[in-house]
């Protein structure tokens, strides 16, 4: 059961990103158009490639955290819109390195940088895309929004370290998954809300709180992530999917298959992955036949109800209702997956 009606009663009619950004298709415009400014700050000979990227974006969630937890109903100021566009080149740096270390051929129905340029100017580009963001934090007349940045920008990283590190590991703990996650994911989620919250309100309590709900809808999003890659589409979501097994990744599904395993079966399967016995759609099979993807899909809800009770005590707060909106938004997604039967 969710937290309060007021907050979690989403409209039925929320199914997709352009029903639930309507209020905030100005701050979006004008993000665009910040973004789109930003291309002639690189060097000519890398403008194509940063040009293709932001004309790839996708869903832009992380930047609507931003203006939904700093909603105040009106256009938004300066300051918030380079905050958002702050967000999304972190974001947009991050998914050219992940696509790198999935070896992905497709993102946003599109060919992805590395497999169109090789590895060696992807990891660049990124890179690129990380020190303009931090050169646009560092222009704030306080230096907490460079340091919130810098210090995700950081946390991501490690996060996809640590993963890296873990690649292949059948020993790999829930703890450690969640402190994977929590880093490399949520913790983008966490600062764009934040920030949102800092920019636009005079209270701390109130930013925390966001933080707090960034945090766990971040969780329950990678979560959503993890499940898709399991069981959705290609043609569904745009990007390559398969690629956690195929890679070593690990992630939610297989941990909770493992972790049902008896000792004798476990050790089995522990050696059939480390000598390439099983095919990933083998793995795959396994983990459908025993509703897998059900029990991934309770801890989504579970986390997405703790992202609400964060923001409870602030209903009387507009902005709130605009993120009880978004958590709705990425519920559904969940709910409009088929899910196959056992």
């Amino acid at each position: 059961m969710l937290p309060d009606p007021t907050i979690s009663d989403i409209p039925a009619s929320i199914r997709d990103s352009t029903v639930l950004f309507a209020p905030i298709r100005e701050h979006l415009r004008l993000l665009d158009e910040f973004l789109d400014a930003q291309v002639v700050e690189f060097e000519p000979a890398v403008r194509s490639l940063v040009s293709y990227t932001l004309a790839h974006r996708g869903k832009r969630l992380r930047p609507a955290l931003v203006f939904y937890a700093g909603w105040t109903g009106t256009p938004p100021a300066q300051p918030l819109v380079r905050a958002a566009a702050i967000i999304e080149l972190v974001h947009l740096a991050t998914l050219i390195h992940d696509d790198i270390l999935d070896e992905a051929d497709l993102r946003h129905n599109s060919r992805t940088i590395v497999a169109q340029h090789g590895q060696h100017p992807a990891v660049l580009l990124g890179d690129a895309f990380f020190a303009q963001a931090l050169i646009l934090a560092s222009e704030f007349p306080t230096t907490e929004v460079c340091r919130h940045v810098s210090t995700a920008t950081r946390q991501v990283c490690s996060g996809e370290i640590c993963q890296t590190f873990d690649r292949g590991n059948v020993h790999l703990t829930l703890e450690q998954y969640y402190r994977i996650i929590r880093l490399k994911t949520a913790e983008l989620f966490e600062v764009s809300c934040r920030l949102g919250a800092t920019l636009a309100f005079d209270d701390v309590a109130y930013a925390d709180a966001c933080a707090i709900y960034g945090r766990h809808l971040g969780i329950a999003y990678q979560i959503f992530d993890d499940i898709t890659d399991l069981i959705g589409s290609e043609a569904g979501f745009g990007k390559t999917l398969g690629t956690d097994f195929s890679s070593g990744k690990f992630t939610l599904p297989a941990l909770l298959y493992f972790g049902q395993l008896g000792v004798e079966d476990f050790a089995q399967l522990t050696e059939a992955l480390e000598h390439h016995l099983i095919a990933p759609d083998e793995l795959v099979q396994r983990m459908l036949a025993v509703d897998i993807p059900q029990r991934c899909a309770e801890i989504f809800h579970a986390e997405l109800d703790k992202a609400l009770a964060a923001i409870v005590s602030f209903k009387n707060v507009p902005a709130t209702k605009r993120l009880g909106e978004l958590a709705g938004f990425i519920r559904a997604q969940l709910d409009a997956l088929h899910f196959p039967a056992s």
